[in-house]
């Protein structure tokens, strides 16, 4: 019996602690409360009106400027320097003779072989007159005849020996700094002087792979280099063979013609290429684009409400995405408060601006 008695007195206690409700506080919060679209709250927007644009699929990426040609130059055998021709950082042309090592054995020889050589050709057109007369033998012409092709050769070994004491310029460029002192001992793994050709210069950057077939030869870009806003043009030569699978990017090189001296390899530029143009595009402010779930949607003004239109996209530039299925010219698009519009909302146009013509 008591134990009937303590449950019914939690019960009642229970219901005389239960919360009392402000009526008065509950009336202001629900006046607080913004109407829901469904309510018929108005949004005041703005809109773009449609019609066909020039749309153009540029690309911004950065790299580096490289030499035509450049190489450094070494002897192509061992010996001491006894020469050295040129100036650091002066403009040298194929061919030029540009330092020495000792070459003083070589020179002795063939001085040697060319006093010979005019006592071997006197024998030989002896030989020959003899031969005409029947004085001789053939034999003995011909061995006369190989004696002096022998001495030729030899010769031109000696001579070729020379040529490789000698260091000359492969192509027209600029000298780099010096490396070596007169009168160093050198190998042919020694570096001399590095030669660049500084004309054409040679633009290397790289592109997604998404772009790996669409840059050719013959396309056209804009560069502008590390605190120069001066934009410059070059035509891209040439691509990669295949699309680097690390960084899943494409290599391009363009050609510039720098034959004002004003850029330098090794300099880093920005790169502005334009890959694709569509004349006739419908194209839209990407911020009127809303994504959800998994697809692209617009809101256009239709008799004083919005209405939601599924797009789909393609190319787009720095303010303007293209968009190739989903609507038309002519179309009122809403630019703003996309993300609080419904479907069916009414709303307000505060400013309405033409894209294209």
């Amino acid at each position: 019996m008591g134990v009937v008695a303590v449950g019914l007195a939690v019960v009642l206690g229970l219901r005389a602690f239960k919360p009392h409700v402000n009526e008065e506080l509950k009336d202001e919060v629900v006046k607080q409360q913004p109407k829901s679209p469904k309510q018929g709250r108005e949004l005041n927007v703005k809109a773009v009106v449609l019609s066909r644009v020039l749309i153009a699929d540029e690309l911004f990426v950065s790299g580096n400027i490289m030499p035509d040609e450049e190489v450094s130059l070494a002897f192509e055998t061992s010996g001491k320097v006894t020469e050295i021709l040129f100036q650091e950082g002066a403009y040298v042309h194929k061919g030029d003779l540009l330092a020495k090592i000792n070459d003083e054995p070589q020179q002795a020889e063939l001085r040697k072989q060319e006093a010979q050589l005019k006592l071997f050709q006197d024998r030989m057109y002896r030989q020959n007159a003899l031969l005409e007369k029947e004085a001789v033998s053939e034999e003995a012409f011909q061995e006369a005849q190989a004696n002096l092709a022998a001495l030729h050769a030899e010769i031109d070994r000696v001579k070729a020996n020379i040529a490789q004491r000698e260091l000359r310029a492969p192509f027209d460029g600029v000298l780099g700094l010096r490396e070596v002192s007169l009168g160093a001992y050198v190998s042919s793994t020694t570096p001399i002087v590095k030669l660049t050709k500084m004309n054409p210069l040679k633009v290397e950057f790289s592109v997604p792979e998404r772009y790996s077939g669409v840059l050719k030869a013959g396309s056209r870009l804009n560069f502008t280099v590390e605190g120069d806003l001066e934009e410059r043009a070059a035509k891209v030569y040439a691509t990669d063979s295949r699309v680097d699978m690390d960084t899943r990017t494409f290599t391009v090189r363009a050609l510039y013609d720098n034959s004002d001296g004003a850029l330098f390899p090794g300099r880093y530029v920005n790169v502005n290429l334009l890959t694709r143009e569509y004349p006739d595009a419908i194209a839209i402010p990407s911020e009127a684009i809303v994504s959800e779930m998994g697809h692209d949607k617009v809101f256009l003004y239709k008799g004083g409400k919005a209405e939601s239109v599924v797009i789909t996209k393609g190319i787009r530039n720095e303010s303007l995405v293209q968009v190739v299925q989903g609507l038309e010219p002519g179309d009122t698009v809403i630019t703003t408060g996309t993300m609080q519009l419904r479907e069916g909302q009414k709303v307000v146009l505060d400013e309405v601006k033409q894209i294209g013509n």
